[in-house]
């Protein structure tokens, strides 16, 4: 491993993101972002199609992987300094969020719901693919499997997952604040000083905590995430934009079966197979340029449906989402058919161009690994201390009738 030059990143959120070459851990992390498999994260959107709602979106999975490991950093040299025994755990931590995001596919979340993959599982598979694996190898033979324990949840201290996954981490930080940023949202702007200042260990359960004082910083984090998902995650134009991509790709599918598409090899594999089946090449060689790429070509189709579908996403000639959660079932099912009926009578095909969406902005879970805050009785989970987080437990779910 190569000594001596430093490396820094300007960041737009964080500042300078500086890594230090003489430090070996940074060394390393400085070799996995020079991987093939990191830099691919360059072309995958953070926010996948939300550019169509908020212009700004542009920020890439790459940023956003740089920012949640320089979050975890701070977190991590503050803890680690009141408990220096833990800091054998720094090199699997700050790795482990450089890579969480390793798995993503083209148009990040938006792929998951079009193919129904999961970076989650891509990640774990993309960790033993390529130049990333020779990297960590030549570290330590023993990373790897650490980086799947962390990712499963199965390390041996909680703390090293839970920076990285759980209901106060260092992700959700940086993708609240860089996507309120980029959004333009202002209602997402956390307090990230206050917040990285509350986090605390527990040295006998080992796990993540928040101190007592840093309980206004963490239920100010939990509304701006409850107001994000309801105005930016779940903004009804991104769901629209999501059902277009997902009919383009439906459309797609059948016409390769009889091969009256143009498909390269890595949009075949995609449109053909189980998304889990997929070799990592195969995995790997996509991102948001080659799907972008292939709506380009099929724009020309002979396919009128196809054609068409693509034109409006190329176009921003999004559809438009009706809000029909004030609807019962039966009542939402009545409007659908009755836009079915339109369509059919235009010469269109329904299926490919209405449809119900249901998206759910989701509240403060009691039911999984809480966020527990220190007290003179012990820890006691936020949603009993706070009156403001019991407001937001429950999510919000709405119905959405997506119609040309």
């Amino acid at each position: 491993m190569l000594f001596g030059k430093s490396r820094t990143y300007n960041d737009p959120i964080h500042g300078a993101i500086t890594l230090d070459s003489n430090d070996r851990t940074e060394a390393l992390l400085i070799q996995l972002i020079d991987t093939p498999e990191f830099q691919r994260l360059r072309r995958i959107r953070q926010l996948d199609i939300a550019y169509f709602t908020f212009h700004g979106a542009e920020g890439s999975r790459f940023t956003h992987s740089l920012g949640v490991m320089a979050l975890t950093r701070r977190a991590f040299d503050v803890i680690a300094t009141k408990y220096p025994y833990l800091t054998i755990h720094r090199t699997v931590v700050l790795v482990a969020a450089l890579l969480h995001d390793l798995g993503h596919g083209a148009y990040s979340h938006a792929s998951e719901e079009v193919f129904g993959s999961n970076h989650e599982i891509w990640t774990l598979r993309l960790l033993k693919f390529g130049k990333i694996t020779e990297v960590l190898n030549n570290f330590s033979t023993d990373l790897i499997t650490d980086l799947e324990k962390v990712f499963t949840k199965k390390y041996a201290v909680p703390l090293i997952y839970q920076l990285i996954s759980s209901q106060i981490d260092c992700d959700r930080l940086d993708y609240l604040e860089r996507d309120s940023y980029f959004t333009g949202a202002k209602y997402g702007q956390l307090d990230l000083d206050r917040i990285l200042l509350a986090l605390r260990f527990d040295p006998i359960s080992q796990n993540l905590v928040i101190g007592r004082k840093g309980m206004v910083a963490i239920e100010h984090y939990l509304t701006v995430r409850y107001f994000m998902y309801l105005q930016v995650y779940n903004h009804p134009k991104n769901l629209a934009a999501r059902f277009l991509l997902e009919r383009i790709f439906r459309r797609a599918k059948i016409l390769i079966s009889v091969g009256e598409i143009f498909s390269d090899r890595t949009m075949t594999a995609w449109l053909t197979q189980d998304p889990q089946s997929l070799t990592c090449e195969e995995y790997f060689a996509s991102d948001d340029t080659v799907f972008a790429y292939h709506m380009y070509r099929w724009r020309d189709s002979s396919d009128r449906t196809l054609a068409d579908l693509c034109r409006r996403f190329l176009d921003r000639d999004l559809f438009r989402a009706t809000d029909i959660s004030h609807l019962d079932d039966i009542q939402q099912q009545e409007s659908l058919e009755s836009w079915r009926e339109k369509l059919t009578s235009q010469g269109l095909e329904p299926k490919y161009y209405c449809g119900i969406r249901v998206a759910r902005t989701k509240g403060y879970s009691i039911y999984k690994q809480g966020i527990n805050v220190q007290t003179e009785q012990g820890l006691q989970d936020i949603a009993r201390l706070s009156p403001l987080v019991q407001a937001i437990v429950q999510p919000i779910q709405r119905a959405w009738l997506v119609h040309p």
